[in-house]
């Protein structure tokens, strides 16, 4: 059985926000509430920056799941991470507990009463009926059950989001990382998408300590 799992490539990322418009777009998210989101460090600094999508990580070992006091969370065949609304308080300790800030709160609420938690599925709906409006209604589109992969990964321009098989997308990341070389071989157009897209692509001359 595959053990779904996402993985950003930060050399790809662009900040488009692509992943995060598919995600709102695809399961009709309400309002306040952003299963997905792109984070950059060093925003603004040429050369510098480096972005990655975030949202639930799907972690074997969950600590939104080790403190929920109702035990919404479970766990599905397929290693991904999942939540009864019907169960949940909304006593918001899951979000806390997560170091990704996957769990959200819809902000359209009474100051002081978070409502119902929601964080990204992997595009796997929820306990509802695999495609039934309920299950939509409150989780969105199950598109694993079509066959189908997260559609912020689909939608992802420069595949710098990659979702599906741990074990295929750790070969691809891999693969990846050894075309991109080490030391002042890692810089620029090369460094995403390998030498072979930018033939003419030099290094730049490194630096000889006196």
């Amino acid at each position: 059985m595959a053990r779904m799992k996402f993985i950003c490539d930060a050399e790809r990322c662009i900040e488009c926000n692509g992943c995060v418009t598919a995600c709102k777009n695809e399961h009709e998210v309400p309002w306040g509430v952003n299963r997905r989101r792109v984070v950059t460090i060093n925003d603004g600094l040429v050369g510098q920056e480096k972005s990655i999508s975030v949202a639930c990580m799907h972690c074997s070992d969950a600590p939104c799941m080790a403190v929920c006091p109702v035990d919404c969370f479970y766990r599905t065949d397929e290693g991904v991470v999942l939540h009864d609304k019907d169960i949940c308080i909304g006593c918001g300790y899951c979000s806390y507990a997560c170091p990704f800030g996957a769990p959200q709160f819809p902000s359209n609420g009474t100051f002081g009463l978070r409502g119902k938690m929601d964080k990204c599925t992997f595009c796997a709906g929820g306990p509802e009926e695999n495609g039934s409006k309920a299950e939509f209604e409150k989780y969105g589109r199950n598109r694993l059950a079509e066959g189908k992969l997260p559609a912020c990964a689909e939608m992802c321009s420069t595949k710098a989001l990659l979702g599906g098989d741990g074990d295929v997308i750790a070969d691809i990341f891999r693969a990846r990382v050894l075309r991109r070389g080490k030391g002042s071989e890692v810089w620029g157009w090369g460094t995403a998408y390998g030498k072979s897209h930018n033939p003419e692509a030099k290094a730049p001359p490194v630096e000889k300590k006196s």
